[in-house]
């Protein structure tokens, strides 16, 4: 049975875990409202970039890019973004699920025989996807530096160094693979293709007929256009990343916070049960001796 000494000591411990973790909720509150407000920031200069190609493709030319450039997949590239650090929850663990499921759909798609490299972003994702690592299926690091809280400029670095893969012939196909933040409460998997990049499905806005006048000419502005909304579009992912990841991280402390709420009560109605058996006891051999 235990003691009060044994119980007093518990309900400090479990107490201190309470004020932990409502502290790290707070900083995990205050890391994604800074990471949704850098996604803001971007949301201009992507939608404006849409507006171009959005214009271009609409204009009566034809534009060519080696980002657009389709050929026969016998090589594909997986980024998959996950955290580097832990307390988040299952987010992690839903992120290999959803990338597991997509690597074998890009098997089934096309065939046994392609050569998949998969690149996480994030130490706690990459130790994970080691288990997939077997035959046609590898497993590579991310350039270094490159990590869930990469800076602006390495995400400049990281996406030139993908677009030159691509555009070298090194990998046929580079998919993303990311959890969407949609709110604090509410994130999305997603699974989508990030080269070639897909122009006709740049701006999903009816686009207005229109007559226009491009200087220096509408390839050249496609070309240079195109590059910039691939570098927006990574920059959006990690972004989306950090985001989801402190969302999942509030949520995983104020479960945790709620958990240690429970069992601190628990524990402070026992103590004051066996406090109040010890006062009683104590009580009657008193009046024991009184009586004798």
């Amino acid at each position: 049975m235990a003691t009060l000494r044994d119980l007093k000591g518990r309900i400090g411990s479990v107490s201190s875990s309470e004020k932990i973790t409502g502290a790290m909720k707070m900083i995990s509150s205050a890391k994604m409202s800074k990471a949704t407000r850098e996604i803001k920031r971007l949301l201009p200069f992507r939608t404006q970039l849409e507006s171009i190609i959005g214009n271009l493709l609409g204009a009566d030319a034809e534009f060519q890019s080696p980002l657009t450039a389709s050929r026969p997949v016998k090589h594909a590239t997986v980024l998959a973004w996950g955290s580097d650090d832990g307390l988040c929850g299952a987010y992690n663990v839903n992120i290999f699920k959803q990338l597991l499921e997509h690597v074998n759909g890009l098997r089934e798609a096309y065939g046994e025989t392609v050569e998949i490299t998969i690149v996480p972003i994030g130490q706690k994702l990459y130790r994970a996807c080691l288990t997939l690592a077997s035959g046609n299926i590898k497993v590579a690091h991310a350039a270094e530096g490159v990590n869930s809280k990469a800076d602006a400029e390495t995400v400049k670095n990281f996406t030139a160094t993908v677009r030159t893969a691509f555009e070298r012939g090194e990998t046929d196909l580079v998919n993303v693979v990311y959890m969407h933040f949609i709110s604090a409460g509410r994130q999305r998997l997603v699974a989508e293709q990030l080269l070639p990049v897909k122009p006709a499905e740049a701006d999903d806005r009816e686009k207005a007929p229109g007559l226009y006048i491009f200087e220096p000419d509408a390839q050249t502005i496609f070309r240079t256009a195109l590059p910039l909304m691939l570098l927006s579009t990574v920059q959006e992912v990690f972004c989306e990343n950090r985001a989801s990841e402190q969302a999942a991280r509030v949520m995983a402390m104020q479960s945790a916070n709620d958990n240690a709420t429970k069992l601190l009560e628990q524990l402070q109605l026992e103590y004051n049960k066996l406090r109040q058996y010890s006062i009683t006891a104590e009580l009657l051999d008193i009046l024991g001796g009184q009586v004798k």
